[in-house]
Formats: C-alpha cells, structure tokens, sequence
C-alpha cells in the first residue's frame, strides 16, 4: 500500500467511525425496533412511595426556585421524600433548604465535598422510598412529569426509567440553538432504543431508578446514569426513556465551564464502560451489546482516532500540492469553528460558525476526556451549570 493511500485511509478513519455511530446506528435501531414499551395506568391510591434527591453545591440563587416548582408536581405529598444532599456548601444553600422543612423538604450535610455520585452514595441511608428520582438542582419539571415517570414502574421489567430533556435557551446565549438540536437528536435515539428494548444511558438531570438497584455499587468515579441502565440490564430488568416526562434542561452562558463539564462528563462515560466492559461481549449479551457499542463506544472511539486522521492529513500534505490544498481546506473550516467558538456571549452567532464551533469544541473536549480516563485523572467533584444571574 502506498504512503499516499495509507494518509487517505487514515484521514477519513474518525469520519467513518462518526457516519456508522451517528447515522449507521439509528438506522440499524429504525429496522430492527420492536416496539416493547408497554406503560400501565393505576390510580393514584396504588401509586409507590418514591424518593426524589437533589445533589447541590452552592445552589443559594437557585434552590428556592426549584423547591417550590418540585413541590407543584402532581404526586400525593405523603408518597414522596424530597431529600437535598448539599455536597459542602458554603454560600447558603443549606439555610434556604432548611426554609422549606415545614413542606417536608429534607436536608443531608456533606462535611466534605466528594462529588454527585458520592454525595448521592452517602445519603442513600436516608432514602425511604421504592423508586428513587435522581434531579438536578437546577432542572425544571412540568407538574405531570413526576407521575409520568413513576408510571413506566408499574411494568415489572422497567428498572430505569429516564426523562426527555428539553433545552432552554435564549437568543443571547451561545452555541444554544445547535446544542438543542443535539439533544433531540439524543431523545431520538433513547426513543429508538426504548423500542427495541432499552436505553443504556439515562438522563442525568432526571431519571428514576429502582430502590434495590441504586443501592448497588456506584464507584464515586463512575457515573450514575450511564452506569443505572447497566446494572439494571444485569439483573434483568429494562431501561426506557418516557417521552413524557419532560424536563427543562438550562445551558451556561460560560465556555469555559460548559467544555469543562463535557470533558467531565466524557471521562466519567469511558470510566463506566471500562468498569461494565464485559457487557461489550455480543456472543454473551447480544443486542444489548450491539446498542452499547453503537451508542456509546463507537462515538468515543471516533473521537480518539482524530489524531490519526490528522496524521493522515499530514501525510497527504507532504505527498502532493493537492494535499497540501487540503490541509489548507481544513485549517479554514477549523478557524470558521473556532471563530464561532470564541463569539461574544452577548451576540446571535451565525449559523455555520456556531455548528462548527459545538463540533470544534465536542471533538476537543473528547480528546481532552480520552487523556484524563486512560491516565486515570478523573475527577469526580462537579461544578453545577448556572443560570445567568437575574434568571428566576
């Protein structure tokens, strides 16, 4: 094989990687769905004791308002436990939760703050109910969304049950419109996999998992949604997404955190697969495999084959003046990704630059979660997406 060929097929590597995961998978799922989802309808009298916890770090702006639209949610008041579990706070956070104690609202302090998953690990002694909801502190809910999802219980072999994340964005904020359209490309797919048998990733900012399987063991490293739908699959039980169950989902205005969260993110993710690997075995787990690999492994795989790509272009480069054009081309769309990246958070960005700037900073902050995962530098404590100040 010649050097030039060897450039070629390096170079179109994370390409072919990214078409079969992003357009080859739903393709596959929109063939072979089996439509299994099956949701029940009882009267509110049968309905289940649950537990809803709130993981927080310095939510004072915040909590209040989220409290009282989780205490509008249209479930019994004597079925639910609404547990906050403030991670080491120190604004006053813990002051504000303490207002609401009178509304049933419970409080669990963290002396030392150890991230979501640990701060949700060392309250669970405190959780009364069958089906615990997982909630972000700065998430919004519809009043019907909490029934909504409880009710995919009530088939036996639901063991995770996840929300539709919605995108609130606002004309003013950055990359928002393009960030939203991913989402519901995301819900497309869990809607896919929910009919041909189960989602392996559940959303982190709402989702319900059953009691006996959240007191499985969740590494403080791992995290907890992606890992929900794994044990559940082990212990034979299914994970689907309820399209009705809806959760409003706010994007920060700040880049710097937003990249950060998704190179977190990522790392915890190819922690968890790297801790539930043997479920990659198809001959053993079958189509549940086939979903994994197709949703998660493939898309980060693509992700970590990007310097060979480069590397590919390299090559090209030095082997013709084509290439050499080429490798021009391509430095030309990464300055019109990086120009949208970079634009003032207060502008309306242009459209092209805007997609070329979430695609530039997504394949950044994946290479940047490949480095941190197989060095073993991950990092569990959080920072919370904040909403601009002023936004109630």
């Amino acid at each position: 094989m010649s050097l030039y060929a060897v450039g070629i097929a390096l170079y179109i590597l994370p390409f072919g990687l990214t078409v079969v995961s992003y357009l080859g998978y739903p393709l596959l799922l929109l063939v072979l769905r089996r439509r299994r989802m099956s949701v029940s309808t009882t009267d509110q009298s049968e309905w289940p004791l649950i537990t809803i916890v709130i993981p927080v770090f310095n939510e004072a702006q915040m909590i209040a308002s989220t409290l009282n639209n989780l205490l509008e949610a249209d479930y019994a008041p004597e079925l639910r436990q609404i547990l906050v579990v403030s991670d080491a706070s120190f604004d006053t956070t813990d002051e504000i939760v303490g207002e609401f104690a009178d509304r049933g609202v419970e409080l669990v302090r963290l002396d030392t703050r150890g991230g979501k998953t640990a701060a949700e690990n060392r309250a669970i002694i405190q959780f009364r109910g069958s089906i615990i909801i997982n909630l972000d502190a700065t998430t919004r809910i519809p009043p019907n969304s909490i029934r909504a999802l409880v009710r995919a219980f009530h088939d036996p072999l639901v063991g995770v049950a996840s929300g539709c994340d919605v995108m609130i964005f606002d004309e003013s904020l950055k990359l928002n419109v393009e960030e939203s359209r991913y989402v519901n490309y995301e819900m497309w797919i869990r809607r896919l996999e929910t009919e041909s048998g189960s989602i392996v990733g559940a959303s982190g900012c709402f989702f319900a998992i059953r009691r006996e399987l959240f007191d499985k063991i969740s590494p403080e490293t791992l995290s907890r949604d992606f890992l929900s739908p794994l044990i559940a699959y082990e212990h034979g039980f299914r994970s689907i997404s309820v399209d009705s169950a809806i959760c409003f989902v706010w994007r920060t205005r700040s880049v710097k955190v937003e990249f950060e969260r998704r190179i977190r993110t990522m790392a915890m993710g190819l922690q968890t697969l790297w801790y539930k690997r043997h479920l990659l075995n198809c001959r053993r787990h079958g189509w549940f495999a086939v979903l994994l690999i197709g949703h998660k492994l493939l898309r980060w795989v693509a992700l970590l084959s990007i310097p060979l790509g480069v590397l590919g272009l390299l090559i090209l480069g030095f082997e013709s003046v084509g290439g050499s054009m080429f490798i021009a081309a391509n430095l030309f769309v990464v300055g019109i990704g990086a120009i949208g990246y970079l634009w003032p958070a207060g502008g309306r960005t242009p459209r092209l630059p805007a997609l070329l700037g979430l695609l530039l900073s997504a394949h950044l902050a994946g290479l940047f979660a490949w480095h941190r995962a197989l060095t073993g530098k991950i990092d569990p404590i959080w920072e919370p997406t904040r909403r601009p100040l002023g936004e109630r």
